[in-house]
């Protein structure tokens, strides 16, 4: 059968290819040094390649990191995490600290919760390459007063973490639906 030209896939060979160009009008006062030539991701962090040559800036950086050096992701079904912790009580003093299991109130954190907890330190452990020995509670998620969530890493997680260069991290975390998952990104 054959598809009409206005119809048919693109290939990648068609689409030439586009440099990541910011629009000036919004790049604010986060301007990087003209001798900081790195490519640029899409979330406007430098990953430490030279920008192909060219003399040019692709985008802001952060000040003060070099670029994304791990990225881990990971999902947690709700429902098979609190059977696990029902079934094993220790688990949940094996996977968090006493400041993780309770809410910036007071109050005993959800399954859920937990769970997307525990997906943050999965994902941690992905971001870092599986480091032998990792221990969860050296890689835990704190809350800030608003209720932020943020990550602190020390021990074996710090020295995994010092290996890679990695100096600091940016997570979300989400649960909905039987399904908690988080994003973590490494940051040099």
């Amino acid at each position: 059968m054959d598809v009409p030209p206005e119809r048919a896939p693109l290939q990648p060979e068609a689409l030439p290819p586009q440099p990541f160009r910011p629009d000036p009008s919004r790049s604010g006062p986060l301007q990087p040094e003209p001798a900081l030539d790195r490519a640029v991701d899409p979330l406007g962090v430098s990953d430490g390649r030279p920008n192909s040559g060219t003399g040019e800036i692709a985008g802001p950086m952060i000040v003060g990191l070099s670029g994304v050096l791990g990225v881990g992701i990971d999902v947690v079904a709700v429902d098979r995490f609190a059977a696990a912790m029902n079934r094993t009580p220790a688990l949940a003093h094996r996977l968090f600290t006493d400041a993780e299991r309770i809410t910036v109130s007071g109050s005993a954190r959800s399954s859920a919760s937990l769970a997307a907890r525990f997906a943050v330190k999965e994902a941690v452990a992905k971001a870092l390459g599986v480091p032998a020995g990792m221990d969860w509670h050296d890689c835990t998620v704190v809350s800030e007063a608003s209720g932020r969530p943020k990550l602190a890493v020390t021990g074996t997680v710090a020295d995994a973490c010092a290996g890679l260069g990695i100096r600091d991290w940016r997570i979300s975390l989400s649960h909905d639906a039987g399904i908690a998952a988080a994003v973590v990104i490494g940051l040099g």
